[in-house]
């Protein structure tokens, strides 16, 4: 049986044996326990002397690099992060583009491979996950590796008219084509990356719906991340009994809850929310004493401008509702900044009446499905979720809104509050149905899947100028 090697930018923390939580994490964690194998990124350490580092857990050897300053200034901090992440989730005017860090990028991509090159088997199954490693494959087979290689784009793929901004987009999409697979959250972005594959560099869509592009067949798939929904609901449950600090008033009555989490990131449009929480509550002043909103927005890329923009701005927007609108036995919103445990947000996704997750662009989003799936079958809450979230084309049945509708989502809000069980239990049996049907298990066992069913045939130099690492792929 051949091993899996799992690429990522960072590698998920070993605490007491056990895999941190995480989409991404337990997704892998489960693949890498079953055939043995290798998970291999940057450890999140920066310093003058990057070493490589190996923890062997099991049958799985957890392979570690440090970056020095300059390869994390340019590789994460640059081109990763204030060029690709901006314009992935459509944000060009956040976007920046410095030739020396796009360099960076390329080099950092070139040096993991050669770090990982001595440590592959030829029968591996090699798996590269998001926009920091783009290249990776193009890398490898220049450097001669040979192995099946899949990616994973975990974030949005975006229109053509979008893309083409950075500079360099050209040479950097056709090391896409490095891939056998190439696997996106929805048929929107694999249809974006066709559509620009097909128009920009005049690539051909083949019968069998595989691209050739490059001089270079390869395939593309649509697989859904999904979560594991008894996890989630057994964490839910085990925290049931626990006492909150917020749903409650004085004299111990329960208030209706709306809760939020996300990262502190300018795409989850956290800005707008705040606003379209302060509109419900002018609008609707019937619900005044009787709901509280908690937002949970850990700190994120502390040491980037825009980001510690956006949370002065969210403090502002905070103080503002709460200073307008509070009384002294009632605050309307609470804005926690700092992380918390995991059981404890499953335990308040299931006493929350709503979830409101309205990013402005997103690959997924996660928590969507964490929302509902902590629910009580039998009183469940409503979730209203952004048009512009992945999870909104498997999760129809919640409450879908536009995020740059400020009354439109007011409104949405007082929906939700209002809404009677029988309509609230139909629509979380739909979208239940959905989240079992594409679990974390079945978006992992479908990549693999698809990425095992194509046959590599290794070119043998058989045209003149074409690089023995060519290959053709057939189904």
């Amino acid at each position: 049986m051949s091993r899996l090697v799992v690429v990522s930018n960072r590698v998920a923390p070993i605490k007491e044996g056990k895999i941190a939580a995480g989409g991404l994490a337990v997704g892998v964690y489960d693949a890498l326990r079953q055939s043995g194998g290798i998970w291999f990124g940057w450890n999140g350490e920066v310093n003058k002397n990057p070493q490589m580092r190996t923890e062997t857990v099991g049958n799985v050897d957890y392979v570690t690099m440090a970056l020095n300053k300059t390869d994390y200034d340019q590789y994460y901090r640059g081109f990763s992060n204030a060029t690709l992440w901006p314009i992935f989730h459509y944000r060009v005017d956040l976007a920046r583009y410095n030739r020396e860090e796009y360099e960076g990028y390329r080099r950092v991509n070139a040096m993991m491979v050669e770090k990982l090159k001595p440590l592959l088997r030829p029968d591996d199954t090699i798996w590269i996950h998001d926009y920091h490693l783009i290249p990776f494959a193009e890398a490898c087979r220049m450097s001669g590796i040979r192995n099946r290689i899949g990616f994973f784009l975990h974030i949005p793929f975006p229109a053509p008219g979008i893309i083409t901004v950075i500079p360099p987009h050209n040479e950097l999409l056709k090391t896409l084509c490095y891939y056998d697979l190439v696997g996106f959250q929805t048929e929107c972005d694999r249809l974006a990356f066709q559509d620009y594959i097909t128009r920009e560099v005049r690539g051909v869509i083949e019968r069998d719906g595989s691209l050739t592009a490059y001089g270079r067949n390869f395939h593309t798939g649509v697989y859904p991340i999904g979560v594991v929904p008894d996890n989630v609901r057994q964490l839910a449950n085990s925290y049931r009994e626990r006492r909150h600090l917020v749903g409650y008033n004085s004299d111990g009555r329960r208030r209706k809850t709306i809760v939020s989490v996300d990262r502190l990131d300018y795409s989850k449009g956290l800005v707008e929310r705040f606003r379209a929480y302060a509109a419900f509550l002018e609008n609707f002043p019937e619900h005044r004493r009787k709901v509280e909103f908690i937002q949970i927005a850990p700190t994120s890329r502390s040491d980037v401008k825009t980001y510690q923009t956006i949370r002065r701005q969210l403090e502002s927007e905070a103080g503002h509702i709460n200073g307008r609108l509070s009384d002294l036995d009632w605050t309307p919103l609470h804005y926690l900044n700092k992380s918390h445990d995991r059981r404890v947000l499953m335990g308040l996704f299931s006493r929350a009446e709503v979830g409101f997750v309205t990013p402005l662009r997103d690959g997924m989003n996660l928590v969507a499905k964490e929302y509902v799936a902590a629910q009580n079958p039998d009183d469940p809450g409503v979730l209203i979720l952004s048009r512009f979230a992945g999870a909104a084309q498997e999760l129809s049945s919640a409450l879908i809104v536009n995020p740059y509708d400020c009354i439109g989502m007011a409104e949405a809000l007082d929906r939700a509050l209002r809404m009677p069980l029988a309509e609230r239990k139909d629509r979380y049996e739909h979208m239940m149905q959905a989240i079992r049907a594409a679990d974390l298990d079945t978006w992992r066992d479908d990549f693999l899947r698809d990425l095992q069913s194509f046959t590599i045939h290794q070119a043998v130099e058989a045209e003149k100028g074409k690089s023995v690492n060519e290959a053709v792929f057939v189904s």
